[in-house]
Parts: structure tokens; C-alpha cells; sequence
């Protein structure tokens, strides 16, 4: 099975249990000839039918057929009602609809422990300054008590400009030292997306859209960014909507971690705003949004990390298969009371042309 574009993957068909009938070859442009090989000899009609069927054999085995097929994935992680993990639920546990229609799960799992790609995206904007040696604690207490040996992570820092400060790594050391680096030298440093004018503000919406398309959608496994910022947004290519799409396309949880800079102690309209932001984008991708000055780093980053490496993943064929670009919401319900379930809350229904 080859991995196909937002719409889900493609079933590639292989020559050995291809069947070919004769509306599959009316669509290849072969029609029936005049010319009647029975009226020949035997040698004569051998002939006429390997001309006709080898090439064709030869062009699936090099080129194989592609049905597309919309497998929608979809990662939940399920607490109890004292906002414990559970760990035991099985196919029969849970049923999931796409826009109120019920759908047969195809594909369930759980997995434990599973290796993390994660993404780190720090903001560096002006109304971060004051938490820019926040940002480095908390990071660092991130590399020290999450990142596991078979984890991986990069980091991003962002302005105005996204810029990839350590590429995909299992090394927190050099994390830290390419941030050390970054905060003398910033511009040496690529970015991500094309070249934009910007001279001033913050790409908040443009920052979750590149880690998502230009690192984390090629991977697989487990994947998720953690954003720590206040959400604040003034200068992005990209609107909120399509920074979550991407990360919903792609089955890549965001945790929103934010940390907002008050005026005398009190939220501004601008605040109000962010903290909007960075709880819209956690629900619809399925993460959590997190206020940095209410929890301390220990706790919501071995709750994210249990969340992440303890999790469950179901698969269904859309019942609706048309390509109409709407927006499909997913609910999973739990048959048991008590039981809440997290997971991003759909997708649009893209072409995969």
C-alpha cells in the first residue's frame, strides 16, 4: 500500500491478484478489433493474444494500478473520569462516526511505548521576550525527562522568519547548543518555507504550517509538535484553518504550550485572542492546550509523553467517498460511561490528484 496525498492512501494492485476485466481495458483505450483470431490458425491466435496481454502484464508489474481509497487513520487517547490513561480498550470499546454516520472500523491498535518524531517550535517574537529563559528551562527539562533514545526531535525558532535550528536529531545536547547558537546568530540559520518579505512580527500560523508539510509529514509512527508560545499572530502567509488542516491531514497532534505576557497583571483583547488560538489548535489536532504559568514543565510534559507513547489508532474506509473538499468531523464514542476520548475532529475531503 503506497501513502497517497490528504485524501488517504492508494491501493497499489499488483499483477498477481489483478483481475482484469473488460471495462478496465475499454478505460485503457483498447477496443475490439474486426479482425477475429478464431477465424486463424492456432499458432496465429497465440500469437495475437500475447501481443495483446504481455505488454499489458509488463505495464502493471512496471506501473502499477492505483485505486484510490479513502483509509481515513485516526490516533485517540482515552482517560477515566480521574483523568487517568486506559489502557484496555479493544475494537468492540468504541465506535466512530464521520458526520453522524456510523462507520466500520477496519484497523485498530494500541501501542505502547512507541518511538516519538516530535517537533519543537519555539517563539521568539517581541511579546516573548520575557520567557525566552523559560522557553530554555523548559525545554531542557523536556530533553532531559522526554526524550527517550529511540525518540527523535527537531527544533524550530520563529519570528517573522521559521528557521530550522536542529534538524531531526536523538541528541538533546545538540539541541541545546544549536539554541545557544541561534540566540547569537540567528540568520545563518534555513528556513523553512519559501523566502518571504517580512520585516517585522510573528508567523505563529506559518510556523506549525512548514513543520508539519516540510518535516513531520514524511515520517512515520507517532508523530507531534509542541508549540510554545502565546498565539499571537501578525505577519503568517497561512490562516489559522489551514495550519490546522495540515496537521489534521497529516494525523500529527499539536500541544499548544502558552505562555502570555499580561498588561498590569490583566489579559488584553490581544491575550484573549492567542489563548483562543492555542486552544483551537490543540482540540481540532487532538493535543492539549497548556497554560506554562499554571502547570509546572515535569507534570504536563510527562503527561504529554504517556499521551503520546500510550495511545490508540483506529482506521475506517469513509462511507462517503466523494472528493468535495467539506469538512468531515470525526467523533469516537466510548460504549463505557466515564471514559473520555481525545483525537483530532476530522478532516477535509481532498482529492488526492
Amino acid at each position: 500500500m503506497t501513502r497517497g496525498t490528504r485524501g488517504g492512501p492508494n491501493l497499489a494492485v499488483t499483477p498477481w491478484n489483478c483481475h482484469v476485466d473488460s471495462r478496465v481495458l475499454a478505460d485503457m483505450g483498447i477496443r475490439r478489433s474486426p479482425f477475429s483470431p478464431f477465424q486463424s490458425s492456432p499458432e496465429t491466435y497465440f500469437l495475437f493474444l500475447a501481443s495483446l496481454v504481455c505488454p499489458l502484464i509488463y505495464g502493471l508489474w512496471q506501473e502499477p494500478i492505483r485505486v484510490n481509497v479513502r483509509l481515513v487513520n485516526v490516533a485517540f487517547s482515552a482517560h477515566d473520569s480521574h483523568g487517568a490513561l486506559v489502557e484496555d480498550l479493544t475494537k468492540n470499546d468504541v465506535e466512530v462516526f464521520e458526520d453522524a454516520v456510523a462507520q466500520k472500523i477496519s484497523l485498530f491498535a494500541h501501542s505502547v511505548d512507541v518511538p516519538l518524531t516530535l517537533g519543537l517550535v519555539l517563539d521568539f517574537s517581541g511579546s516573548q521576550n520575557q520567557f525566552s529563559k523559560q522557553h530554555e528551562r523548559d525545554l531542557q527539562v523536556f530533553l532531559k525527562d522526554v526524550l527517550g533514545p529511540k525518540d527523535r526531535a527537531f527544533l524550530v525558532c520563529f519570528g517573522n522568519h521559521i528557521r530550522l535550528v536542529s534538524d531531526l536529531s536523538q541528541s538533546g545536547a545538540l539541541m541545546t547548543q544549536q539554541l545557544d547558537a541561534y540566540r547569537h546568530d540567528d540568520e545563518h540559520f534555513p528556513e523553512l518555507g519559501p523566502k518571504e518579505s517580512r520585516d517585522l512580527g510573528t508567523a505563529f500560523y506559518d510556523s506549525i504550517f512548514y513543520s508539519v508539510t516540510e518535516k513531520l509529514a514524511g515520517e512515520s509512527g507517532r508523530r507531534a509538535l509542541l508549540v510554545f508560545s502565546d498565539g499571537e499572530d501578525n505577519s503568517s502567509s497561512h490562516d489559522m484553518m489551514t495550519a490546522i488542516e495540515a496537521a489534521q491531514s497529516t494525523n500529527v497532534q499539536t500541544f499548544t504550550i502558552r505562555y502570555t505576557e499580561k498588561r498590569h497583571g490583566k489579559l488584553t483583547a490581544r491575550n484573549k485572542y492567542g489563548i483562543r488560538v492555542m486552544d483551537r489548535v490543540a482540540k481540532e489536532t487532538g493535543g492539549q492546550h497548556i497554560d506554562a504559568e499554571a502547570t509546572d514543565p515535569k507534570t504536563y510534559f510527562r503527561q504529554i509523553a504517556e499521551e503520546l507513547r500510550s495511545s490508540y489508532e483506529l482506521a475506517y474506509y469513509s462511507s462517503n467517498p466523494i472528493a468535495d473538499s467539506t469538512f468531515r468531523k470525526i467523533t469516537i464514542r466510548p460504549k463505557q460511561a466515564g471514559i473520555t476520548i481525545h483525537s483530532r475532529t476530522g478532516y477535509f475531503s481532498r482529492s488526492a490528484d
